[in-house]
């Protein structure tokens, strides 16, 4: 099974002696691609589809001045009682529909621009040596593509949620925001789902690729081999490595995640981005910015951990070849 979009698949083999030589990457075809951009829009719908009540609850904490300070049950209790179950599926059309985009092309972009820099790098000792700017540099990039396609959903989802009867659903809440306020207030938190979901995705895919690094680094090589070989084994290490790089993503991406969450709701003074994120950091403290962090960290643990689970499982129904792993395998 492949567990994450870095497998045991090596993209050149360790150089035995210290001089540096150029090594071979794989050379991914269109269908390749096309194949994580699948298996990557399929586990991220999937995940952020079925996680949609957690979300609810965690935005209405975000915002709503009555359910600040409740924990995740307690506030999906109270919006339960008030408004009935079908509350805590509000959104789910923009976020099934907007993660399917943005999670195709934040995987397939995570394997497009990390084998780009690691052919940069021009060596197997060098793509090594800097493989953590790699990682930080693909999800970067990549994220940042993904989310021109996600920011006009997650304006409309956010919108849905916060206020209560705006449409009755992903259609008439896109068409009413686009026509009432235009596309500017549809990229309004453009610059906000930046700063959350680009740190969102260096703790995702980073933090687990150094996971999966460490598992492997502390065993020895027939148990290492044992361990890639056993589906149950990968799926523990898979499983693990998500859940830690989850709770990573959710620390690093919850201030602007508070932030997005208020502009899109049309909080904060007029004037440029900059000056209304600065204005309402300021208003929110810093107990504010990380109000919801609790059931976001139990969202975005079973978020990612899922997500990998998934890609990886489709990924191998569709016959797609393994990411390319530079990790460091000694000490």
């Amino acid at each position: 099974m492949s567990s994450s979009p870095s497998t045991a698949s090596k993209a050149a083999s360790t150089a035995s002696n210290a001089s540096e030589r150029p090594f071979q990457v794989p050379q991914f075809t269109l269908k390749d691609y096309s194949s994580f951009f699948t298996a990557g829009a399929l586990c991220a719908t999937l995940t952020h589809g079925g996680m949609t009540p957690i979300d609810v609850v965690k935005t209405r904490i975000q915002i709503d001045p009555e359910l600040k300070g409740h924990s995740l049950l307690s506030g999906g209790r109270k919006i339960v009682a008030a408004e009935g179950p079908a509350a805590l599926l509000t959104g789910f059309g923009p976020t099934a529909v907007g993660y399917f985009v943005q999670g195709g092309a934040k995987f397939a972009g995570y394997e497009l621009w990390k084998k780009q820099f690691v052919q940069i790098a021009g060596s197997q000792e060098n793509a090594v040596k800097y493989r953590t700017a790699i990682y930080l540099g693909a999800s970067s990039v990549g994220e940042f593509f993904a989310d021109i396609l996600l920011t006009p959903l997650e304006a409309t989802r956010i919108r849905l949620v916060s206020e209560r009867g705006y449409a009755t659903g992903l259609v008439t809440g896109f068409t009413r925001l686009a026509r009432e306020e235009g596309v500017r207030q549809l990229y309004a938190g453009f610059i906000p789902i930046l700063c959350k979901q680009i740190p969102y995705a260096i703790g995702q895919f980073t933090v687990n690729e150094f996971c999966h690094e460490a598992v492997f680094r502390s065993l020895t090589e027939p148990k290492r081999k044992a361990l890639q070989e056993s589906r149950g084994g990968m799926f523990v290490v898979s499983l693990g490595s998500g859940i830690v790089a989850g709770i990573a993503a959710a620390i690093l991406s919850q201030p602007a995640d508070t932030l997005l969450s208020q502009i899109n709701k049309g909080h904060g003074p007029k004037g440029s981005m900059v000056t209304r994120l600065v204005t309402l950091s300021k208003e929110a403290g810093f107990k504010g910015l990380f109000a919801g962090l609790g059931p976001r960290m139990v969202m975005t643990a079973g978020l990612v951990s899922g997500q990998f689970l998934i890609y990886g499982e489709i990924k191998h129904a569709l016959g797609a070849p393994p990411g390319l792993e530079i990790h460091k395998e000694e000490s």
